[in-house]
């Protein structure tokens, strides 16, 4: 018996039937996870603002006092200490508050540190290239991180490296990623070498969780019918 008759179920209701997200048809389905990505990966259109006013605030503080580096910072820090302040009060979830405050905080620091503006975005490029590195080489040794994770979730393990459809799903999948991080360093290194501010303040919060959503909905086209494949095939071993 094949490999792929080891994972393929006897009926094929996952592969056939509209029951599944395909990746040419756009379903209610779909609609729902672009929502639930939205709302629990980024807490909604509130998670983006909170998430981007920081580093808009501090753009425009800067631009508007370029002698003055330490009111910028201080802006900055500032608005997300009372956005954090004000979810506190509110009782809503800090998740993307926190991470957010942490970020912005290392941020200043560097800047900071080395009196630049621009370093301001230093961490940001340096974590780009850091997980685009890791998953380009993922994919280079034949262990793309995207079928890792699926077969971490489906609880079927390395199964999906069994079955050469499974791995180039998972290898495409990864090179989105891997696209995603080099085009942010690829458009924003340009400007931070230029001390381009505003454009590089613009872009962070452009290419940030709207970038990061757009990658995470196509991984899902992609992976959501292998993940059914796998399940289906559990009953089976």
């Amino acid at each position: 018996m094949s490999n792929d008759e080891q994972l393929e179920p006897d009926s094929e209701p996952d592969i056939h039937s509209g029951t599944h997200p395909g990746i040419e048809h756009l379903t209610v389905e779909d609609i729902r996870v672009e929502r639930i990505m939205l709302d629990k990966a980024i807490g909604g259109w509130r998670g983006l603002f909170d998430s981007g006013a920081p580093t808009l605030v501090f753009v425009i503080v800067y631009l508007i006092q370029p002698d003055n580096l330490q009111i910028a910072l201080w802006a900055a820090l500032t608005v997300g200490v009372v956005i954090a302040v004000y979810r506190m009060i509110r009782k809503d979830s800090l998740q993307q508050v926190a991470a957010g405050l942490v970020g912005v905080g290392i941020a200043a620091g560097f800047s900071a540190w080395t009196g630049k503006a621009e370093n301001f975005f230093l961490p940001g490029l340096l974590t780009n290239a850091a997980y685009g590195t890791v998953f380009l080489i993922s994919i280079l040794v034949r262990w793309p991180l995207l079928g890792v994770f699926l077969g971490f979730f489906s609880g079927t393990g390395m199964k999906w490296r069994t079955v050469p459809e499974f791995s180039r799903a998972a290898a495409a999948a990864t090179w989105i990623w891997v696209g995603m991080f080099f085009l942010r360093l690829s458009v924003q290194l340009p400007m931070f070498l230029a001390g381009a501010i505003g454009a590089l303040g613009v872009l962070k919060v452009v290419m940030g969780w709207p970038l990061f959503l757009a990658a995470a909905y196509f991984t899902y086209r992609l992976l959501q019918p292998i993940y059914n494949k796998l399940e289906a095939a559990k009953p089976q071993e």
